[in-house]
C-alpha cells in the first residue's frame, strides 16, 4: 500500500495568513490536493479564505467538503462517510491531500472526525497532522493579554447553556477561554455581573484576520454574535 498518498490535518491558524507555520506552507505547495470545509451555500469556508493567498486553484485540486451542521445521526454519517471516501479516492491516486483546517487540527476541529473515521475504514492510510496557532493564542496577542505566568491555571471550555457550570469553570481558574460562546452571550454576562468580572472579561470575533472585531464587552445584551467568536477571561 505504499502508493498511497499521506493524509494531513494542517493547522492553518486564527485567521491572519501569516500566522500559518513554515511547515503548513510547504506541504500546501507540495500537496496535490487542498481538502477543505466547503459551505452549502458556496462561499468559501473560513480555513479555504486563510490560505487563499497561497493557492493557485488552477493548480490545485481543490476538494471541498460539506459537513452539515446538524444532529440528525443518519445525515451526519451519510455525508462524512461521503466526505472519507471522497478524500481516500484522491489518496488511492497517489496523492497527498492536505485538509486545512482553522486553529490546530487536534483542538475541537472538523479534522478530528475526519482522522478518527479513515482510520477506521481505510487504516492503511498515514495520517500527520501540522500543528497551528490557536485561536486563543490569537486572542492573547491581539488583546495583550497573559494568558498564564508562574502557576496560573488555565482552561479552555466550549460554552453552553448551564450558568452553574460557566461559574464555576470561572472561578476555579485564574483565566479561561470560553469558544463557541455567541450562542449563550446573554447567560455568560449575567455571570460576569454576578461575579463582578465583567471588566476582567474580552470578547472578540475572528481573531486576527482581516474581519477581526474587538466588542466592548458591557455593550454585548442581545447582540447577534458570529460563531467564531470567543471571550477571554483573566482575573
Amino acid at each position: 500500500m505504499s502508493n498511497l498518498g499521506i493524509l494531513y490535518g494542517l493547522g492553518v491558524g486564527p485567521g491572519d495568513p501569516e500566522l500559518i507555520t513554515v511547515k503548513a506552507f510547504r506541504v500546501i505547495q507540495e500537496s496535490p490536493v487542498i481538502a477543505y470545509p466547503k459551505k452549502l451555500k458556496g462561499s468559501k469556508s473560513y480555513a479555504h479564505r486563510i490560505v487563499d493567498v497561497y493557492i493557485n486553484p488552477e493548480e490545485k485540486d481543490m476538494l471541498g467538503l460539506v459537513f452539515p451542521m446538524t444532529k440528525d445521526e443518519a445525515v451526519l454519517e451519510r455525508e462524512w462517510t461521503k466526505s472519507v471516501e471522497l478524500v481516500y479516492g484522491k489518496l488511492k491516486e497517489g496523492k497527498d491531500v492536505a485538509f486545512v483546517t482553522e486553529g490546530d487540527p487536534l483542538l475541537y476541529s472538523t479534522f478530528i472526525h475526519m482522522m478518527k473515521l479513515m482510520q477506521d475504514m481505510h487504516p492503511e492510510v498515514e495520517i500527520q497532522t501540522v500543528p497551528g496557532i490557536s485561536s486563543f493564542n490569537g486572542s492573547a496577542s491581539r488583546l495583550g493579554i497573559a494568558l498564564a505566568d508562574g502557576d496560573d491555571r488555565v482552561a479552555i471550555v466550549p460554552a453552553y447553556d448551564n450558568y452553574d457550570a460557566m461559574r464555576e469553570a470561572i472561578e476555579s481558574h485564574d483565566a479561561v477561554v470560553f469558544i463557541k460562546v455567541a450562542k449563550v452571550i446573554d447567560l455568560m454576562l449575567e455571570v460576569l455581573r454576578d461575579l463582578d468580572l465583567l471588566d476582567k472579561a474580552s470578547v472578540v470575533t475572528k481573531v486576527t484576520s482581516d474581519e477581526e472585531i474587538i466588542w466592548d464587552v458591557r455593550e454585548l445584551d442581545g447582540v447577534d454574535l458570529e460563531y467564531l467568536t470567543l471571550m477571554v477571561v483573566r482575573k
